[in-house]
């Protein structure tokens, strides 16, 4: 920390995911640091959340830099600075915490814990689930992930600097509010996102591209609106993202296309039995997951 004892907190990226990052610290009393390519963005947050700019020469200040921009960008800027954090860091026990906020891990910490290894400084793969379908720091908001569960994707270290490295972040990231926090591989991640996060967009995009849906005014309800909310999305984005985990995310589809053509051919054979098993297996499944979900929230409490 700063010698006042300030937590200093630099953040590359003020959209959505970095400016909630950068308004939660600065609501906990931290100093924030920020970059952003785009001057505007830059400029707005500094009115009430930024104190100053993410550089060479002030990262040395940071006691965790979070990467929040697009992959490529994060990588970018980590290759550009790589020099300059090993040279603040004593080793991976001293200097900033890198963390990157982005929706895949296996692209993003390959290269990232290489650049760490190799100049001497400590970088951690994090992903916080919590977003809306807006984008931009006009929608970051300082409660964003409050309650919100935390992936923690650290390298392969030896037990003692591994713990130390996870206990490190537990502790900077505390003063946002995460609810939950769980730690595995680069490539666990992937798989399980392509299904939780990634196929629920690609669905939702490809679910308002019906004829129909220009005409359903009027007609929809709670269902619709859950269906389309991700719909809206930022394309250049997650174009990126599901490119970079593009083998998990295509198994995904191929699984629900084929669970979509065994309703279709229910339905052109008016085999009313047939497809009332389908939805019977689906309810049964969702309900086993629900209460799957509610004992593990319980034995967390407990």
């Amino acid at each position: 920390m700063t010698d006042n004892n300030t937590l200093t907190v630099g953040v590359v990226g003020l959209g959505l995911i970095g400016g909630s990052f950068a308004r939660a610290y600065r609501a906990a009393g931290a100093r924030v640091l920020a970059y952003d390519v785009d001057e505007e963005t830059y400029e707005a947050a500094s009115i009430e959340t930024v104190a100053g700019p993410l550089n060479d020469e002030s990262l040395a200040a940071c006691d965790l830099i979070v990467l929040a921009a697009y992959p490529e960008a994060c990588l970018g800027w980590l290759e550009q600075h790589a020099t300059a954090l090993g040279a603040v860091s004593s080793g991976a026990e001293s200097g900033p915490l890198v963390i990157d906020t982005a929706g895949v891990k296996a692209s993003v910490c390959s290269r990232a814990f290489a650049l760490a290894e190799r100049w001497g400084f400590a970088f951690l793969g994090t992903h916080p689930m919590a977003g809306t379908e807006h984008s931009g720091f006009a929608y970051a908001r300082r409660d964003l992930f409050v309650g919100a569960p935390m992936v923690l994707v650290p390298p392969t270290l030896p037990d003692p600097q591994r713990l130390a490295l996870l206990d490190r972040a537990l502790t900077l990231l505390a003063p946002v509010g995460f609810g939950s926090f769980s730690v595995c591989d680069p490539a666990t991640h992937d798989e399980v996102i392509a299904f939780t996060s990634q196929l629920a967009h690609v669905v939702s995009n490809a679910y308002v591209k019906s004829p129909t849906a220009r005409k359903h005014h009027g007609f929809s309800a709670g269902s619709y609106k859950d269906l389309t909310r991700v719909a809206h999305l930022n394309p250049s984005m997650w174009s990126e993202l599901m490119c970079d985990n593009a083998e998990n995310l295509a198994y995904e589809i191929d699984g629900i296309i084929d669970a979509l053509a065994a309703y279709r051919d229910a339905l052109n054979a008016h085999d009313r039995e047939r497809l009332r098993m389908l939805l019977a297996e689906g309810d049964r499944i969702k309900r086993a997951l629900d209460d799957t979900a509610a004992d593990a929230s319980t034995e967390n409490k407990g």
